[in-house]
């Protein structure tokens, strides 16, 4: 029987950030140094592949601190931890290793310099999601206020409106944080913005890939976890580009194909905590179907690395 023909779209960039991909990396070599096991707060990243990947390598992932024993290593994940989590560990005198994206540092170092000078701070982020509590838990109860849409601005009960400083979490929607930005100066003129866009490279990188290849495909898959912010942030901007089928997939098993029937078309994308071998599969179960034709849809190119910590790099 004759495959029917399918243009398939794929973005570039997608999937693995610096970020991640250093953060995996600190896991591994972390089991390498101390041996198995090897203790992780939360998820290091959002994808339960990694996850149980790290798991059969010697990784035993709990939700807080007093889960670990202290004659173990443990590693922080890549979204953040609140300052009270490091200041545990050193009580308990455990070695612990940071693996925080060094662009949510930076995020916690703007909030800290603000605070500093005596300014309150205003939160763009997801109530509950871990990069927020790590970012929010930097400075005393009552010092971040978080908004999660415009309509929250109007309700915040701020100090000084005089003495405000904003700051984002790093996997948002770019579209949607500049509406929130928007509220916040227009209800507090004075109200100071992080010098450089806090929401990340490789969040704003993906977002603009879905949006080039949106008008030009009948439906798209976003390949990334339900608790990833920016895989389900990239589901939206695909779907207000103009793409009339914008779904998040964990892998190829979850793709509903009754929905695709009759597509001459497909987009495919992957969050930043996404492994290249789970698109992969994603790609190979379409030819399956399909006489595909892939095109790439580049509208940026990366080469940020970032190092991992010193104490993994010297010998044990």
């Amino acid at each position: 029987m004759t495959k029917p023909p399918l243009e398939l779209y794929l973005a570039a960039p997608r999937g693995f950030c610096a970020g991640v991909d250093r953060a995996i990396k600190i896991v591994e070599m972390a089991i390498e140094k101390w041996g198995a096991p090897v203790y992780v707060r939360h998820e290091i990243v959002h994808n339960r592949f990694v996850v149980d990947g790290l798991r059969d390598k010697g990784a035993i992932f709990v939700e807080e601190l007093d889960e670990a024993p202290a004659d173990r290593p443990v590693i922080f994940s890549a979204h953040g931890v609140p300052k009270a989590v490091p200041a545990e560990a050193r009580a308990r005198e455990m070695v612990y290793v940071d693996a925080t994206c060094p662009l949510v540092s930076k995020v916690h170092i703007e909030a800290e310099r603000h605070h500093q000078n005596g300014l309150q701070m205003v939160m763009i982020g997801h109530a509950g999601h871990p990069e927020t509590l790590g970012t929010m838990g930097q400075l005393p109860e009552g010092e971040v206020l978080l908004v999660e849409t415009p309509a929250d601005v109007a309700t915040i009960e701020v100090r000084d409106p005089e003495r405000l400083a904003f700051i984002t979490q790093t996997t948002l929607s770019v579209d949607d944080t500049v509406e929130i930005v928007a509220a916040l100066r227009d209800r507090f003129p004075a109200i100071i913005g992080p010098h450089k866009e806090d929401i990340c490279y490789a969040t704003t990188n993906r977002q603009e890939a879905v949006k080039a290849m949106a008008p030009r495909i009948d439906a798209m898959l976003v390949v990334g976890a339900p608790n990833s912010s920016n895989s389900k942030r990239l589901v939206e901007v695909g779907r207000r580009a103009g793409c009339a089928y914008a779904q998040l997939v964990q892998r190829a098993s979850d793709i509903d194909w009754r929905a695709l029937d009759g597509i001459t078309s497909m987009g495919i994308t992957a969050g930043a905590s996404a492994p290249e071998v789970l698109i992969n599969e994603v790609i190979d179960a379409f030819r399956d179907r399909y006489d595909v034709s892939v095109e790439i849809v580049e509208t940026a190119v990366e080469n940020v690395e970032f190092k991992v910590p010193r104490v993994l790099r010297e010998p044990a």
